[in-house]
């Protein structure tokens, strides 16, 4: 319920011209009610100058969006782009007038991106366009005189591409007095070569990053991994991601003995020296073999693993099942791994010993057919603390779909499945794991009738709390979504550069 004082603020900001005319007289404890009650209505000029004259020496938009006793909703969802504009527009007022009143922090950070914005405009304003935003901003004040004026930390979560490269450069690099000192707390990258990503990443302070994605298009070897951790150094790293092929040996490398890999055994020492480390992505590198050459000088348990598409083996597996992060998993992802059929007692082991902690687990195209359904049941009825459970692109039928749902229905923490279109809706014989094309085409209408009666095995069992879905073509990435133009720029200038070296190969042999 809101409280009088959240009610009389809405009320206020209702009519922007007199709000902005009473700022002056308002208390300056009541400022972050009049934030987020203009925020709210998305009145955009109340909201810039509720920040300009920003009285207090922090400011943190989370903190202020989030849930309150003067108004319990949560709007760190709402991406609004209006509303966000006003928020760097009015944080570049307050420093460009100066005076007695200073702002110390802006914290920008925190804001959650989802695929339908609640906002009046609708519009959102994602990580890349929050970056960018706040980037020429900078360099906007770079340019004017500031002389005398304190300068005012801005914490962000950056989103670097080849797009935005320039301008973030120029804004973390100023040539002069800058009011705006940018901090960087998470950091995504995605079409950059190696060369901008250390350099940009050697001007983000990476001494308080705490999580860095390096993502997609980015064209790491196991030597540029190896530099950037050696090089540029993240003590305060708490989330590490790295692109496909990450451990690939560099093509200009000596070929090394089997079972001797050096660049891996200093990427881990590397790691090692994380000591605030507790989430690893690295997803579709093939690592087999390898696992406990890359993990074990871990001396802080992981919480968060990913091993999607590694092309693991049975010793992988032992390890992880005998490892000490084992007891602390909380997110694990082992997509693409047939692990019911090659190693199942090693990855049930893996299960119990992560039944404590682990809250989602991902087995997307991992060959579970019918015949392993109930061997799938023993080995996640432990895990009683599961929340999300995602196993798209298994070729199980509908039969096997109701029988599992029924099992899951026992875990008390499950809030979210996502089930593969049962093989019934495809034509005999379809093969696995399937291509995009594939996947898209069944039969609609049986699906639909298959999906009912697995929310109905849901609804007899009482547990209308668990979301159940089929995302064919996997779950919204806004960060994707943001940037698709440009990135599908990029895969179509490297194609093409493949075929001119391909080309240019050619006349050679010629």
């Amino acid at each position: 319920m809101r409280s009088l004082r959240f009610i009389s603020a809405e009320a206020l900001v209702s009519y922007p011209l007199l709000a902005q005319g009473s700022l002056d007289s308002v208390a300056h404890n009541l400022y972050p009610l009049l934030f987020k009650a203009s925020y709210l209505l998305e009145q955009a000029e109340v909201t810039r100058a509720v920040l300009g004259c920003w009285p207090l020496e922090e400011f943190r938009l989370a903190a202020l969006l989030g849930p309150s006793t003067d108004h319990p909703e949560d709007l760190r969802d709402r991406a609004c782009r209006t509303c966000l504009e006003a928020c760097v527009r009015g944080l570049a007022d307050h420093v460009l007038q100066g005076g007695s009143r200073w702002l110390r922090v802006a914290d920008l950070t925190g804001i959650r991106d989802v695929q339908v914005q609640r906002c009046p405009c609708r519009r959102a304003l994602g990580r890349w366009g929050r970056t960018e935003l706040l980037a020429r901003t900078c360099c906007e004040l770079q340019a004017e005189p500031c002389m005398g004026r304190r300068s005012t930390e801005v914490f962000a979560d950056l989103f670097v591409t080849e797009g935005n490269f320039e301008v973030v450069v120029q804004a973390l690099q100023p040539s002069g007095p800058a009011p705006l000192q940018v901090r960087c707390l998470s950091f995504r990258a995605d079409s950059l070569s190696p060369g901008q990503l250390l350099h940009v990443l050697g001007l983000a302070k990476p001494g308080a990053l705490r999580k860095l994605e390096v993502v997609h298009n980015v064209r790491l070897n196991a030597g540029h991994v190896q530099q950037l951790l050696a090089q540029v150094g993240f003590p305060q790293l708490v989330s590490l991601t790295l692109p496909t092929r990450a451990f690939d040996i560099p093509p200009t490398s000596t070929p090394l003995p089997e079972g001797e890999d050096s660049l891996l055994s200093s990427i881990a020492w590397e790691l090692s020296q994380m000591s605030r480390l507790t989430e690893l992505s690295v997803a579709f590198s093939t690592l087999t073999g390898k696992i406990q050459t890359l993990l074990s000088p871990l001396g802080t348990p992981l919480r968060a693993l990913d091993l999607a598409n590694c092309a693991l083996n049975h010793a992988d597996m032992a390890f992880l099942a005998d490892c000490a992060h084992a007891a602390h998993l909380e997110v694990l992802d082992l997509s693409g791994h047939n692990l019911l059929h090659l190693y199942p007692s090693t990855f049930f082991r893996l299960l119990r010993r992560a039944s404590q902690t682990l809250r989602a687990l991902t087995l997307e195209e991992c060959s579970i057919a019918d015949s392993h359904v109930g061997m799938l049941i023993l080995g996640l009825s432990p895990c009683r603390q599961l929340q999300e459970f995602r196993f798209l692109g298994n070729p199980l039928s509908a039969r096997a779909l109701q029988r599992l749902f029924t099992a899951l229905c026992e875990l008390p923490e499950l809030r979210r499945i996502e089930f593969p279109v049962p093989k019934d809706c495809y034509p005999e014989g379809t093969a696995y794991p399937q291509d995009e094309l594939a996947v898209s085409k069944f039969d609609q209408q049986k699906y639909n009738a298959i999906a009912e009666e697995l929310h109905a095995v849901l609804l007899r069992a009482n547990r209308e709390d668990i979301e159940a879905s089929t995302p064919v073509f996997g779950s919204f990435d806004p960060d994707i979504q943001e940037t698709s133009n440009e990135l599908g720029t990029f895969l179509l200038q490297a194609f093409k550069t493949a075929l001119e070296n391909f080309s240019r190969a050619l006349k050679q042999v010629e």
